[in-house]
Formats: C-alpha cells, structure tokens, sequence
C-alpha cells in the first residue's frame, strides 16, 4: 500500500482538493484499495475548519464529495507513516521539513515536481481568488503521481 499525505499551509483549499481528486482517480481505477491518501496543514490558522467554500465548489463540479473534511495540523509522526508528503509550494516544503526533522529518506516532494514543473507552485486560491486555476494544477500534478505510481 502508498500512503500520501497531501500538505499546505492551512489544509482547507489545495491539499484538500489533492487529497479528494487523488481519492477520486485511484478508486476510477480501480485501486483504492493500493493507497491510503489524506491531507494535513503546516500551520494552526484553519485547524478544525472544514474545505474552504470555493474549493468545495469546484470539487463539488467535478462530481467530488469532501463532506466531512476537517483541517488538520501535520505531526513528526507523519514522516514515518507516509511514503510521500506531498507540497504544494517551496514555503509548505520548508514548513514540512522543519515538522519532520529534515527529509532523510526523500519522501517530501513538490506536487508540480509529477507534472514536470518541480520549481512551480500549486496556485494558492487564497490569495489569487482564481479556484480553477489550483484545480487546473492539482489535476496535473495529481494525474502525473498516479502515473509515476504506476509504472
């Protein structure tokens, strides 16, 4: 079994939609069974709060249920459970390090890193108000892993 974890600042807008669509193209395969995927924040801002309206929107457009999901803070213990932690932008990336205690089996990654953009950032929808945008990135980022995954 792969076990992911999806990571961003406050773990209500773009690891949420990666964690949701992650689910949603594995178990289109077939292979939910081959993966546990869940998602975490690196800071206390949104603890508790669920999926940010707007990003529930477009995952509800996109045929996605996120009902349920609360924010939660990523732990030290996640390195050792998780095969990869997967960041949204450099900031996250440095963030999951520090909570980790370093990356010394290259599990911490950039999610545009599977979409052949490893220096890119995942749009964040917070600041950029533009939704489509994050889930134009979380899609290819996202179809890129499970295609890394799978070979």
């Amino acid at each position: 079994m792969t076990k992911i974890l999806f990571v961003c600042h406050g773990n209500i807008c773009r690891s949420p939609s990666a964690e949701f669509y992650m689910k949603d193209i594995v178990q289109k395969a077939g292979l939910e069974n081959e993966f546990e995927i869940a998602s975490a924040a690196t800071h206390t801002d949104e603890i508790g709060n669920g999926v940010y309206p707007p990003s529930r929107k477009v995952m509800e457009r996109h045929g996605i249920d996120c009902s349920g999901k609360r924010a939660r803070l990523m732990s030290r213990g996640d390195y050792g459970h998780y095969d990869l932690l997967i960041g949204m932008d450099e900031e996250n990336m440095y963030h999951m390090n520090r909570i980790c205690g370093g990356d010394p089996e290259g599990k911490i990654h950039n999610l545009l890193e599977y979409a052949g953009r490893p220096h890119d950032s995942v749009a964040d929808p917070w600041y950029t108000r533009d939704f489509e945008a994050t889930w134009r990135d979380i899609i290819e980022g996202c179809d890129g892993l499970l295609k890394k995954l799978r070979s």
